[in-house]
């Protein structure tokens, strides 16, 4: 039987969400049931035969509002010895008055001030200069970290010779819209679930920069944080991996950071994420192709089809549109975009990925299920969405002259 260009555009289209997802679940579930299911509660962290002095690096940006609650848990770690050091990026509120206010109170606390805004990515080298460890752990200037989240990222930083970067479990504060909602799910589902998979072959496409242990051995290697990359966070996680230094994911590690709650809002904060992932393909891709870096041969499939399945999902829609001005053949012709059983299978897919997240998630966030309901609109929302900012970032990235320094634009930090 002869199938059209169309029937193969939409098999595309249709299974590759479809096997992710499955992909997705069944690595979430081994690696929950294999190392989590059985491990130590959150609030009973493992010993330890040593303590090493550790560094908590917290760069900020016009964060006055959010400095007290995150200093706060910052200082309140569970942990025996430990300095907080917070990066005054060039803030133009009263970051600076109110860190040097901080700093007289609490003797742990030591801040740096830098004169004009340079970017998180040099705020962090700063503060790793700055820092009197080996273990450092980073934390943006809105996020509170669990009390026992440090203990957690040092013990796997200490666990072996090679173990480069450890990266912990963001859980969404903010949830007083559909929006916020919906990031709950989906830090849940979606990125807890591909991490943990991602760790079962072996490597990670990033760690999250709103809560990250490094070793900083591994950093000196490989020249710290990129200030001309749009995602730091992306660019510093392949290059540790490209230099052969090992990733964690450490579910224990709680983190409470604050998102978008406005359509407005995510949309940059999305095409930004989109466009990191571009510019880390481009400068590190072509890297790949060499045995020796063979396990990262599957974070870079991965993000290939991805990229490829929003520009299938963009020819579908072209083709459509074109067809109710023009008469195409009949093998180029989509008659509607509205899903049918096909949208129905998904959906239920959907549900059934975040229902095996519950079994997960239940471990670190009392009454989760309460969001099972607000995730039937997830697919509409975060595939959309995703689809939209690809499309857009490639050519953005390409059509970018030269390198250029990544500064701080304070994000929308959700309606409180």
């Amino acid at each position: 039987m002869d199938h059209t260009p169309v029937y193969y555009l939409f098999q595309f289209a249709f299974f590759y969400p479809m096997v992710m997802a499955f992909f997705w679940m069944s690595g979430g579930l081994y690696y929950f049931f294999r190392r989590e299911r059985k491990s130590r509660d959150r609030n009973d962290p493992p010993p330890m035969d040593e303590y090493p002095f550790t560094s908590l690096l917290i760069p900020c940006h016009n964060e006055s509002d959010n400095l007290d609650d995150t200093l706060g848990a910052a200082l309140a770690q569970r942990y025996p010895d430990f300095e907080v050091i917070a990066i005054n990026d060039g803030s133009g509120d009263a970051t600076g008055a109110r860190l040097d206010a901080l700093a007289a109170i609490h003797p742990r606390l030591r801040v740096v001030h830098l004169d004009r805004n340079l970017g998180k990515a040099n705020a962090l080298r700063m503060g790793a200069l700055a820092a009197r460890s080996e273990y450092l752990v980073c934390i943006d200037g809105d996020a509170m970290l669990e009390e026992h989240a440090m203990h957690w990222m040092v013990w796997h930083l200490t666990s072996g010779p090679r173990v480069g970067a450890v990266t912990g479990n963001p859980r969404i504060r903010n949830r007083s819209t559909l929006l916020g909602r919906l990031q709950v799910a989906e830090f849940s589902s979606i990125i807890g679930m591909i991490k943990r998979a991602q760790r079962v072959y072996g490597r990670i496409f990033t760690i999250s920069g709103v809560i990250a242990g490094f070793r900083r051995t591994a950093l000196h290697r490989i020249g710290y944080w990129a200030d001309d990359m749009v995602t730091e966070d992306i660019d510093i996680s392949w290059r540790l991996q490209l230099d052969h230094w090992d990733i964690r994911y450490e579910p224990n590690a709680l983190c409470f950071i604050l998102m978008p709650e406005t359509l407005r809002g995510l949309w940059k904060q999305r095409l930004r994420w989109a466009q990191g992932g571009v510019e880390v393909l481009l400068r590190h891709g072509m890297s790949l192709f060499n045995w020796r870096k063979r396990r990262m041969w599957g974070v870079l499939v991965e993000y290939i089809f991805s990229v490829l399945w929003a520009y299938v999902m963009l020819l579908i829609i072209v083709l459509w549109a074109l067809g109710k001005v023009v008469d195409l053949p009949p093998s180029l012709y989509i008659q509607t975009l509205l899903p049918q059983w096909h949208g129905v299978i998904l959906a239920l897919v959907c549900l059934l990925q975040f229902a095996s997240s519950l079994i997960i998630d239940r471990r670190y966030e009392i009454n989760i299920g309460r969001n099972y309901f607000w995730v039937i609109w997830y697919p509409m929302a975060y595939w959309l969405i995703s689809l939209f900012t690809t499309l857009v970032a490639l050519p953005k990235t390409l059509l970018k002259r030269g390198r250029t320094r990544a500064t701080w634009v304070s994000p929308d930090r959700g309606i409180r």
